[in-house]
């Protein structure tokens, strides 16, 4: 593992939460603010480089290719995850989801101890940080996170001098926008000019789409919608000068990922991955942007390195001279702490929504390598949300009339390559499947170890099943509470206590406080990482906060009142430690190569079958239901199968009725499909109204539960069983 556990926990273990914090020179510069930069993000959501400055001839975008001369254009830029919560989640760490345990959507990760949000890094360095106004972290902001994330947060609102870190971020670009008819929309649409809108008869669709009136119109008004946007950046960029900044701020524009369309968003191929970044360096930064090459961040310029989003938040503090913590995974392109380039970058998919599946990829300069973990499952599984899409709607209409040509084809295929190798140079839209051609099997090999090690050195832990994971990080569901942040005595401090030195004994917390004002209040918190001074009468309250947990009861101090000797370690295990100290994700690993040996592998799944860990059973029963579809030869499993329908675990028992259901033995799997609708944990019931979706009409028989399934308190769950319910509806 990359995480440098040894000396996260000397320095956390009972000690005081400001040494959490890079020090040392920091603390010298935040005494300097005219000598650094202000930083401001603007990012718009789900669009891929679909822009002028990118060569699209196609786009209306003069504004955001008029920044693109004035700095610099990367063209190697991508996103770790085709979605925005988990992508989110790793440009706000500097981590990878899969490593940190947010790499499902719309899950409420606790990452370990160390993981911080960077802008945390940018207020101990004096940085003013506001954020308007997505979060969508995969875990609640700690109030450490931002001076302020809403609405109206803005640069303007920071104290007099004091350099700032400005995030704003624009949805109109956003995936609903394409399909938005809506009077509202009709009108910002007409508010274009006929020059700035774009003709649905002159788009150039990928060839993977059908030519349909629905599919153009989408794809016009995804253009329509980035011309709106690109409005948007200008009059930000515009407020910007005006305020007399614009030669003191390093802005970058970027993309949360790729467009938002159909194998496009959610998905690990460029179309889903591959995103716009600009970075306009005044004159009086470009040294301090590239100390070696000042030139290379000058106006007009181009830049072709491989950028991953986990690269962001190293490289914001190597501008703003900060220290970067050791176990941030990526590295900085830009500043005094500027890494090498990268040979690679890395993605997942894992559960979409409602849809499961388990994909990860990886990518140099020119090829792209995909590992298919659940290569039985189409990659058209249902998921309501995107199905609203006319494009989607379009394109299952014609594949049920069986009127797709071509690569149109590939989004139904009932099942996947286990691997996928593309030539992204000659086939950027990533249609080629070369993993069967002789000439690129030394290439093929050489990304399939890449891959294989950065599952180990990352510590993916994607192979756990999400109710076993759940589990993991966060017993019985229950959250942790901070403990209670504490004053403690400071050595060569003032004996009325006007000096306070604050620790917290849960390990990686950070404390907030605040001096007078609302103490219920979210806005107006302050990071600890210093002394704090108070003035006779004044009042300190402070709380302690740490990703994934809830906030600690409040500390209220006035001078006098009494003081702690110290915090008192308060020792945790975290999922992470026990993860790391077993060797169940080296025989998930192991267990998942006899994927490649198809039905010749079903004996050797047998042997996983009583295995300690549920995880593994789970994986060598869904091996056994898979490698099953490849043969006629499955009397010998379904023994073995069926006594795993009273398994310990449930999810190893919903696997199993998933695969007794599927070879004719619907009387006994789909008794326990419908007791595992009723579990108290959410995913277990959602594995099994899953299962019982690919059943198709095999699921008849357990309509009445199905109907229930309807009405659960998990949306995820509820949007399942209505599918299952529309189909037998229309049926």
């Amino acid at each position: 593992m990359i995480l440098n556990r040894r000396r996260f926990l000397q320095m956390a273990s009972g000690s005081l939460a400001a040494m959490m914090l890079p020090q040392g020179s920091l603390l010298a510069r935040a005494r300097r603010g005219s000598d650094r930069p202000n930083f401001l993000w603007i990012s718009t959501e789900d669009i891929s480089p679909d822009l002028g400055c990118y060569s699209d001839a196609y786009a209306v975008t003069p504004n955001v290719d008029r920044l693109a001369a004035e700095g610099v254009r990367y063209d190697n830029v991508f996103s770790h995850s085709g979605v925005c919560a988990p992508t989110r989640s790793g440009i706000i760490t500097g981590m990878y989801p899969t490593t940190i345990g947010t790499h499902h959507m719309r899950c409420a990760g606790v990452p370990p101890h160390e993981v911080k949000c960077f802008p945390e890094y940018l207020r101990a360095a004096g940085y003013y940080c506001t954020n308007n106004s997505k979060t969508d972290y995969q875990f609640d902001p700690p109030l450490t996170a931002w001076d302020e994330s809403n609405g109206s947060a803005h640069w303007r609102n920071r104290p007099k001098d004091k350099p700032f870190f400005a995030v704003i971020n624009f949805t109109t670009t956003h995936e609903s926008q394409i399909r938005n008819r809506s009077e509202a929309m009709l009108k910002r649409l007409a508010s274009l000019s006929p020059t700035e809108r774009h003709d649905p008869a002159k788009a150039q669709l990928p060839p993977y789409y059908p030519d349909t009136p629905e599919v153009r119109r989408d794809w016009a008004q995804y253009y329509d919608i980035i011309t709106l946007m690109d409005k948007q950046v200008q009059q930000v960029l515009d407020d910007l000068e005006a305020d007399g900044l614009a030669d003191d701020t390093i802005v970058w524009f970027w993309g949360d990922h790729g467009r938002g369309l159909p194998r496009a968003k959610r998905w690990i191929y460029d179309s889903g991955l591959r995103v716009p970044l600009i970075v306009r360096v005044p004159p009086k930064w470009r040294k301090l942007a590239m100390p070696d090459q000042p030139q290379a961040v000058g106006p007009g310029t181009v830049n072709d390195d491989l950028i991953a989003f986990i690269d962001f938040a190293p490289t914001m503090l190597s501008l703003a001279g900060v220290e970067i913590p050791s176990h941030m995974q990526g590295r900085a392109f830009l500043g005094s702490r500027k890494a090498e380039p990268r040979e690679y970058i890395f993605a997942a998919r894992d559960r979409m929504d409602e849809a499961y599946d388990l994909i990860r990829a990886v990518r140099d300069k020119r090829f792209k390598y995909i590992r298919n973990y659940m290569w039985y499952v189409t990659r058209g599984q249902d998921i309501r949300y995107m199905n609203e899409m006319p494009t989607m709607q379009a394109m299952r209409r014609l594949h049920a009339e069986g009127k797709l040509v071509g690569p149109q084809k590939q989004y139904f295929e009932p099942i996947k390559p286990i691997e996928e190798l593309y030539d992204t140079v000659s086939d950027p839209h990533e249609i080629n499947n070369l993993v069967g051609d002789p000439a690129y099997a030394e290439t093929l090999h050489r990304l399939r170890r890449v891959h294989e090690q950065w599952y180990r050195d990352t510590g993916d832990v994607g192979l756990i099943p999400e109710p076993i994971f759940d589990e993991l990080k966060r017993p019985g569901g229950q959250y942790e509470t901070a403990s209670p942040p504490v004053v403690v005595k400071r050595t060569g401090g003032s004996a009325d206590g006007s000096v306070v030195t604050m620790a917290c004994a849960t390990h990686g917390a950070s404390i907030a406080y605040r001096i007078g004002g609302d103490p219920k209040g979210r806005t107006g918190w302050l990071l600890y990482a210093r002394p704090v001074s108070l003035g006779s009468g004044e009042t300190l309250y402070a709380k302690a906060c740490r990703i994934g947990f809830r906030d600690s009861d409040l500390l209220t101090y006035r001078p006098g009142d009494p003081v702690a000797e110290a915090a008192g370690p308060k020792e945790r295990d975290h999922w992470r430690d026990r993860l790391d100290a077993s060797d169940v994700r080296q025989r998930l690993r192991t267990l998942k190569e006899l994927d490649h040996k198809g039905a010749d592998a079903m004996h050797s799944y047998l042997l996983y079958l009583e295995d300690a860990e549920p995880s593994v059973r789970y994986w060598a029963v869904v091996g056994l239901h898979a490698a099953g579809r490849l043969t006629a030869d499955i009397a010998f499993a379904r023994s073995a199968v069926k006594a795993r329908l009273a398994d310990a675990s449930v999810v190893v028992r919903v696997a199993a009725a998933h695969a007794m259901c599927d070879w004719g033995t619907e009387g006994d799997g789909l008794p326990v499909l419908a007791a595992a609708l009723k579990h108290p944990t959410d995913k277990a019931r959602m594995l099994a109204i899953v299962a019982l979706d690919k059943l198709g009409p095999k699921a008849q028989p357990a309509l009445e539960q199905i109907r229930a399934a309807a009405e659960d308190p998990d949306d995820y769950v509820k949007r399942v069983a209505l599918t299952v319910l529309s189909r037998f509806d229309g049926a």
